[in-house]
């Protein structure tokens, strides 16, 4: 069966596959460790990835080989390096897992950043509904119970510095980082946009009928969005600990309320893929970053959402269409990804050593 996910929503088999892909660059040994949090307010534990400057020990190899991204290598469980390193969040796509941006997660940490990053229940590779997408505030609690604990766990705690903190997000992580930044979404504007863009990407979503549960695709109810929890969607999500973030192809742009964004005390950030004629406006945030006080805005030409993704391996285009993928997961035929990695990875650490202060 010929599975067509919107874009917002990748495919459950990928999420397993994802790798940690760095780029060519050894200066810094990268470290990394799976955790579990507890939360309180979910009904199981939260993995969580962090990457790390590490002192090059540990048992080092290749990571996460698979048919379709490049692996990279990092050392598990290595010792961390001595210092204060500022920390950044990252939250991943609905429908792919914190290993999905391990390559800029490498990066980061060879730029001198702790990075953490939790597979959101409900929204993850394997086990993501409609249900549970717009839950926006089950996210934004994710990554404020990681920051809690690493700030308190004994292996991290000495080498956080709870001063620099910042939060990285794409696509539905977006909207996550812009919420925790402060940014407060309007229930009303988002089912009047899904009425009238109902072939965007997170609107074909809701209406879909099935969803994933346990790794295999299941039958759900459609979404009704007047369903939404309207208190919770438009609640405060503000992380006051949080003091920058940066916001590639971020989702619900429709929907949040402008004083809100106008009133965003913090740095951000946004990155587009692709020239402004391409950007679906499920995802297009210059007119976000028009509004926010201290923003910047940025554009990665010749890339599309998938461009955020590993790079993949030779080969991949034609694995997945034998799978029967029919999204062009792999179509680097605009730009080399790695060429869009190395964009990327220099506007995002540019973006937190000036949000961080990091040469201070």
């Amino acid at each position: 069966m010929r599975l067509k996910l919107p874009i917002l929503v990748l495919l459950p088999f990928i999420g397993p596959l994802l790798a940690d892909t760095a780029l060519a660059s050894d200066v810094q040994p990268v470290g990394m460790q799976k955790i579990s949090v507890v939360s309180p307010t979910r009904d199981r534990a939260l993995a969580v990835t962090v990457w790390y400057p590490s002192k090059g020990d540990g048992q080092t190899g290749s990571i996460g080989e698979n048919p379709i991204f490049e692996s990279s290598t990092a050392s598990r469980n290595a010792t961390i390096e001595a210092g204060h390193f500022p920390l950044v969040l990252v939250s991943h796509g609905s429908g792919s897992r914190a290993d999905g941006m391990g390559w800029i997660a490498i990066e980061l940490a060879k730029a001198g950043f702790i990075v953490a990053g939790p597979n959101h229940p409900g929204t993850t590779s394997g086990d993501s509904t409609p249900e549970a997408t717009p839950k926006i505030w089950e996210r934004t609690q994710d990554i404020s119970e990681v920051v809690t604990a690493l700030s308190a766990d004994p292996r991290f705690k000495t080498s956080v510095d709870k001063a620099r903190i910042g939060v990285l997000g794409f696509s539905l992580g977006g909207s996550t980082a812009i919420e925790l930044a402060g940014g407060r979404a309007d229930l009303s504007a988002y089912k009047h946009y899904c009425e009238t863009n109902s072939d965007m990407m997170d609107c074909r979503w809701f209406r879909g009928g099935r969803g994933f549960a346990g790794g295999e695709e299941v039958a759900v109810e459609p979404l009704n969005l007047g369903s939404v929890d309207r208190s919770r969607f438009e609640q405060s999500n503000r992380d006051t600990r949080i003091s920058g973030a940066v916001l590639v192809d971020p989702g619900l742009v429709e929907a949040f309320k402008p004083d809100s964004i106008r009133a965003i005390d913090i740095p951000l950030a946004f990155i587009n893929l692709g020239s402004a004629d391409q950007i679906p406006a499920a995802v297009l945030s210059d007119a976000l970053a028009k509004q926010a006080p201290n923003a910047t805005y940025a554009q990665v030409g010749k890339a599309d959402h998938f461009s955020f993704l590993p790079v993949c391996k030779p080969g991949a285009v034609e694995f997945l269409k034998r799978v029967g993928e029919p999204d062009p997961i792999c179509d680097d035929s605009g730009r080399p990804r790695a060429d869009i990695h190395r964009e990327l990875t220099g506007l995002i650490i540019t973006a937190f050593n000036r949000m961080l202060k990091t040469g201070d």
